[in-house]
């Protein structure tokens, strides 16, 4: 059951990277080419990124993962404090960055540079976060974790649809990232290859 909680996990946080992957892509595009980026791919990304971390991921992890580790040692104490107050600050990080499209959309003096500022920050700040789970998190839940922690977490992460949330989530952003990866252009997605003006 451990490496089905893993797996799922980092899975999951591989679902993650690879948007921001692509946000990264679409802004290095702009800054490097001069490009204007697709809007609904761009829109469709924010969604994806505010959803799914804000209400499957992370509640899991707090509820699963970080709760057993609080059980069974405080070794992982600070730095689950810390990643918890850094699930808390996501939601505004995410306004931020969905107020900075809105602003280079509409025209907004300096909202170019400043929606790429935000999109970089926002990418470099997601990725530091999934390298603690896995650096500092998840060794020590390998330490320290029970059989019957492991199993109640692959469950959890496992189950299609968590009770707190329905039974449609999983499906829903599975559905979104198929959408994204569809419309995205090669290299990060299988969508047309377009020449942006």
């Amino acid at each position: 059951m451990l490496n089905t909680a893993l797996t799922i996990i980092l899975d999951e946080h591989r679902s993650m990277a690879a948007i921001t992957h692509g946000l990264r892509f679409l802004v290095r595009e702009m800054r490097e080419k001069g490009t204007e980026p697709d809007s609904k791919l761009l829109w469709a990304m924010l969604y994806y990124i505010e959803t799914f971390p804000q209400k499957l991921h992370h509640p899991k992890e707090e509820a699963y993962l970080f709760r057993r580790l609080k059980m069974r040692t405080h070794e992982a104490d600070k730095a689950i404090t810390e990643i918890e107050a850094q699930h808390r600050a996501g939601v505004a990080h995410v306004k931020a960055l969905e107020m900075a499209l809105g602003r280079y959309e509409a025209g907004a003096p300096g909202g170019r540079e400043a929606f790429m500022t935000t999109a970089e920050t926002f990418a470099d700040e997601l990725a530091m976060h999934m390298a603690m789970e896995e650096n500092v998190i998840i060794p020590i839940a390998k330490q320290h974790l029970q059989p019957e922690d492991w199993i109640e977490i692959a469950q959890a992460f496992s189950e299609n649809g968590d009770p707190r949330f329905g039974t449609e989530p999983d499906q829903e952003f599975r559905s979104l990232f198929s959408r994204i990866v569809n419309l995205a252009p090669p290299p990060i997605g299988v969508g047309p290859s377009r020449t942006t003006t």
